[in-house]
């Protein structure tokens, strides 16, 4: 009876909505069952739910479990076995007057399950389609970049030219400051055989004792 709801707006109208009457409103829904203990008490003219004779008495009953005046009244149906062993059965709420029996915590499990498992399979269903529109949206992104990264030789030799004029219109750069008294620059291999050609062509080459010495060098015959 999860499916169903119980209002009797007349009921509403005629009286008030509290923990003293609730039990009343709550006994003229087709949820009650008539053979409980609550009703043995109502017919000896005694509040259906005192728990001080539930207590006593063995069968199935009724409990105010939670009160939230005006709005919300929660009744648990329970079996009871002894003044202190109860079982649960079934679990009712009274919310803004209107009775609802509240499901049981293994219809909620299978009822979220049948969902998830839902959207599970049209997931997978729609899964082809997807990828199918995935791969085309790429390439069509891959064309596009292909398309904006051409190379324009026009519009690259006119930034060559705005960049040298832009060269020649700069100062020249200052000439790099000395360096400190008695500090030595530290020397590439490069730099040394620089310094070894170098070497090598500033050295004068070696002079003839009688041919390159000219003619004062040259000795006279008598």
């Amino acid at each position: 009876m999860t499916g169903i709801c119980f209002r009797d707006q007349v009921w509403l109208h005629s009286f008030p909505l509290d923990r003293n009457l609730v039990f009343d409103y709550f006994a003229i829904s087709p949820f009650y069952d008539s053979t409980c203990n609550n009703e043995l008490l109502r017919l000896s003219s005694i509040h259906p739910l005192d728990h001080s004779h539930l207590s006593k008495m063995c069968g199935i009953e009724y409990a105010l479990n939670e009160v939230v005046e005006p709005h919300l009244f929660v009744f648990r149906k329970q079996k009871r076995d002894a003044p202190d062993k109860v079982t649960p059965m079934l679990t009712y709420y009274v919310l803004d007057g209107s009775i609802y029996q509240s499901p049981q915590l293994s219809t909620v499990f299978a009822a979220r399950i049948a969902r998830a498992l839902h959207h599970i399979s049209n997931a997978f269903h729609d899964l082809p389609s997807n990828l199918h529109n995935l791969t085309h949206n790429q390439t069509a992104l891959h064309e596009s970049t292909n398309k904006d990264a051409t190379i324009d030789f026009k519009e690259l030799k006119r930034l060559d030219l705005i960049l040298a004029s832009l060269q020649r219109k700069l100062p020249p750069a200052p000439p790099p400051p000395p360096f400190p008294e008695g500090y030595t620059p530290p020397t590439t291999e490069a730099d040394k055989d620089t310094e070894k050609h170098q070497g090598a062509g500033s050295q004068l080459p070696t002079l003839d004792p009688i041919i390159d010495q000219g003619p004062s060098k040259r000795m006279k015959l008598q």
